[in-house]
């Protein structure tokens, strides 16, 4: 069994920054990638950013040289630092992991979705 629990979530005023967390916890034998991804009203969820076991990261060109994604593996735990926020960064935030468990079974796993609301 595999638990994402994330925070950071909130309200913000276009120009400011958040920074979201999401810590993994469980029958954890490794992490391969993690990201985020967020949906908005109306909208498909999409991949905002990920990085891979080896750090390598990956971003959509909206949040390009605002937001940054990092990993710490000693904690299981991602994070997504989110700068110069504009008002159609305004979404659920889910993080999204790659587990293999203790049992060798592969999962998907995902957060429970924290809101980020830009807004003056």
């Amino acid at each position: 069994q595999v638990q994402l629990v994330e925070s950071g979530g909130g309200l913000v005023q276009p120009g400011g920054s958040l920074r979201l967390s999401c810590a993994a916890s469980g029958s954890i034998f490794s992490i391969s990638s993690m990201g985020w991804y967020r949906q908005a009203p109306g909208k498909k969820r999409e991949l905002v950013a990920d990085i891979t076991s080896g750090a390598r990261t990956n971003y959509i060109d909206s949040v390009k040289g605002r937001f940054a994604i990092s990993r710490d593996n000693g904690k299981n735990t991602v994070y997504l630092q989110m700068n110069s926020l504009k008002s159609e960064d305004t979404a659920v935030y889910y993080c999204n992991m790659v587990i293999w468990t203790v049992a060798g079974l592969f999962t998907n796993a995902w957060g429970q979705g924290t809101q980020v609301t830009v807004s003056s």
